[in-house]
């Protein structure tokens, strides 16, 4: 993929990316990921583009954003050329790709599944086309025996061995052992990167198979950014988005990334089939997956029997006797989104949103009403001033400190907005 930058691409670098090629601190004013989807709500209303932010007469369209972000806020971040010209020189030597929401290249299958949620902008390095391959998804926990190390190198194999496409998320245990089985068996991967993008693309193993177009790795974090829990929680949504079907091949119970990633498919995205490991000793955490609607892998060892597999999807969702149970179907042919987004217009992605359910509502009446919250609030203060329980302002809290709307700040632990954060230091 060209590293050229399209004008709207520049425009979100600027208004997002921390652009730190050497020592350094980020802006403090870069925008959370709940601000940029706000402005790109506000420039599709409009029929504007992040480019017309880098316009002459852009001050006009900045004025009638003020309300949200400071107008001089927005211009010092868009002043930030020189940056961007050193970070993207420096991406260059590195064989590292960027495309924004407003590409044509930018993956269909994330702009499809996730709409306003996938990432403004993501750096990648290899063959970007292996990112509309589908593929099964891989995850699960980063401390793991040998022998679920051998048994899901063996999943990785068999997915080279049928021909498609190994995703996961890079991390150590699970993760690794299937990316590492199927690209030692020839097959193609699509690594997830929470952190340290830049490191592990420049690993010279890593680089061959970069180069040869076996292996692509993404993130929608700056190259150079280090580890995050909220990062490594975050990501696990493009995992499954990748991806026709997802094996969880181990999980803690109610705690870590791999369970949260999959609770959030099961009960609230559900953009694919979720599958649990059934061989061996399946522990606590995969028995509460499948109680919730995840599958049992059946364990394939042809690649027919894994294409079988993978050609199941979602169709409903019934709720029964107080417990939501997932239906299925064999699919028959490619999601209609898939080739919908793909002849969709580069420019901005389409303003037709997909139905949201009473509990989508309700979380934005409560994003809208938490992101003014300047004053820091402690979990149980939030639950009182919303009338819910403590359990439930948490999850909620945890969201929106996941997307960027909300700060969480210790001794004692208290939540504010991200917007007004920078006051209270």
């Amino acid at each position: 993929m060209s590293m050229s930058l399209s004008p709207n691409t520049q425009a979100i670098l600027l208004l997002t990316a921390p652009l730190i090629a050497g020592r350094g601190e980020p802006s403090s004013d870069l925008l959370t990921s709940g601000e940029y989807k706000r402005l790109a709500r506000f420039l599709r209303d409009k029929q504007r583009q992040p480019a017309d932010l880098l316009t002459p007469d852009a001050g006009g369209l900045l004025g009638e954003h003020q309300p949200l972000i400071d107008i001089d806020r927005f211009k010092r971040l868009l002043a930030r050329g020189f940056l961007l010209s050193q970070a993207v020189e420096r991406w260059q030597t590195r064989a590292i790709w960027v495309v924004s929401r407003a590409d044509a290249e930018y993956p269909r299958r994330l702009k499809a599944r996730l709409k306003d949620d996938a990432p403004a902008v993501l750096y990648g390095c290899g063959d970007a086309a292996i990112l509309d391959s589908g593929g099964l998804a891989v995850v699960g926990s980063r401390q793991v025996d040998d022998a679920l190390v051998e048994y899901t190198e063996g999943v990785g194999r068999l997915v080279a061995k049928a021909g498609r496409t190994l995703v996961s998320g890079g991390a150590r245990g699970i993760d690794q052992a299937a990316m590492r089985g199927a690209l030692v068996a020839g097959g193609k991967v699509a690594g997830v990167l929470a952190d340290s993008f830049e490191r592990t693309a420049m690993n010279r193993e890593h680089r061959n198979l970069l180069m040869e177009g076996q292996l692509v790795l993404i993130s929608p974090y700056d190259p150079s950014a280090g580890f995050n829990v909220g990062n490594a929680m975050q990501r696990n949504k493009l995992i499954y988005a990748l991806a026709d079907a997802a094996l969880v091949v181990s999980s803690d119970y109610e705690k870590g990334g791999t369970w949260a990633g999959a609770v959030e498919q099961l009960e609230r995205l559900q953009l694919v089939p979720i599958y649990v490991r059934t061989q061996g000793d399946t522990g606590k955490g995969l028995e509460a997956l499948r109680r919730k609607g995840a599958l049992p892998w059946p364990d394939p060892s042809t690649p027919e029997a894994l294409d079988e597999a993978l050609s199941v999807e979602i169709v409903t969702k019934n709720v029964a006797a107080g417990q939501d149970q997932l239906s299925f179907s064999v699919r028959e042919e490619p999601a209609a989104a898939y080739e919908a987004a793909k002849e969709a217009p580069p420019i901005l992605e389409s303003a037709i949103a997909p139905p949201l359910t009473p509990a989508d509502q309700l979380f934005g009446k409560v994003r809208e009403l938490l992101e003014q919250m300047t004053t820091p609030k402690t979990d149980v203060e939030v639950a009182e001033d919303l009338h819910v329980t403590k359990s439930q302002a948490k999850e909620w809290l945890q969201r929106l400190v996941e997307e960027g709307v909300l700060v969480k700040l210790s001794r004692p632990t208290r939540y504010c907005s991200s917007a007004s954060s920078g006051q209270l230091f």
